[in-house]
């Protein structure tokens, strides 16, 4: 009897050790365990940077706006030649990068957080050099082309000229005037893009739907700058490729960069609002 008791202690005293030890274990594993690191900022930048995906989208949005900006130039910024324009290229290369082709779509999908920063950081870049070497190409067609004789001038024929914005100095004094004009427009802009993005079971759609809103947005646009003699591009990188800023003039890059950067942030968040959430 004695011999059972002693083993039934034995086996009551390690049945109640093992569940400390557990614990204890348990407590030093969890101590042990490092504390996340915030300082991995760099690689995840360094990752990002070297992905094939975002040079992709790059290119796509470089292309797309050289597309854009030679098609608004050699068009004269008529509407219905930007409205193909926009829906092919977003046929084109809408898969790949999204077809913004417009700093301010970009900034405005930045800030309504569609996309990171560092994306919208280079889908702008990517943006203007595309739409400056839309104007350097055609530049260099039209310095290539031959010379108009006297006789030809006389009968009113002209040197070829690349379409541009029309000059500061015609509506000094009505810079908001142009100011609003680009906001609005761009607002639809922003609104019709953000509409696109919805369309997701058919592409012709969701292009036709972008590109009939920048049809829109030209309409009402450059319709209204035309009332003050103004030129609205609606777009920062195609007001490059049109040579609407000017250095000495500061308030051309409110009208032609803030501009439709605010209308587009304006055009995303209405969207927002009306449109109901699936």
């Amino acid at each position: 009897m004695a011999t059972k008791k002693a083993a039934s202690n034995t086996k009551k005293s390690s049945t109640r050790k093992a569940p400390s030890v557990a614990s204890t274990t348990t407590v030093r594993t969890i101590k042990s365990t490092p504390a996340v690191k915030r300082g991995d900022f760099g690689t995840r930048f360094n990752r990002s940077v070297r992905s094939f995906d975002l040079w992709r989208t790059l290119g796509a949005e470089f292309v797309g706006s050289f597309l854009l900006a030679a098609a608004i130039i050699t068009g004269s910024n008529q509407p219905i030649f930007a409205l193909f324009a926009v829906v092919g290229i977003v046929l084109m290369f809408g898969a790949v990068s999204g077809s913004h082709i417009n700093p301010a779509v970009t900034l405005a999908a930045w800030a309504t957080r569609r996309i990171g920063w560092l994306r919208a950081l280079g889908y702008v870049a990517a943006q203007l050099l595309g739409a400056a070497l839309a104007f350097v190409a055609l530049s260099t067609f039209i310095n290539g082309a031959p010379g108009v004789s006297e006789e030809a001038a006389m009968y009113g024929q002209s040197a070829p000229e690349l379409y541009r914005a029309a000059e500061q100095t015609v509506f000094a004094g009505k810079e908001w005037f142009v100011f609003f004009a680009e906001a609005l427009g761009a607002a639809i802009i922003g609104y019709a893009f953000a509409a696109s993005r919805r369309v997701t079971v058919d592409r012709l759609t969701g292009a036709f739907t972008y590109g009939l809103g920048v049809f829109v947005a030209l309409m009402v646009g450059v319709s209204a700058a035309s009332y003050v003699s103004a030129t609205a591009a609606l777009n920062p990188a195609v007001a490059v490729a049109l040579q609407a800023f000017n250095w000495n003039e500061a308030w051309t890059f409110a009208i032609y960069a803030a501009g439709p950067v605010l209308g587009a942030i304006v055009g995303f968040i209405v969207h927002d609002i009306l449109t109901p959430k699936v």
